[in-house]
């Protein structure tokens, strides 16, 4: 399972863990995520985050 960080606010999407919040499960790839989803702490697109190792 990857990370990705979002480049604005440094928000961090594991996919291990999903966005429970969000309705989005854990074990959810990020190319998987609808791509209405945002950042859900500064709202920007998923074109924001890059992977981090």
């Amino acid at each position: 399972m990857a990370r990705y960080e979002c480049t604005i606010c440094g928000h961090v999407y594991d996919e291990a863990l999903g966005d429970p919040e969000n309705d989005i499960a854990p074990g959810t790839r990020f190319e998987d995520l609808p791509d209405s989803w945002i950042c859900p702490e500064c709202s920007a697109g998923k074109d924001a985050y890059e992977l981090i190792e």
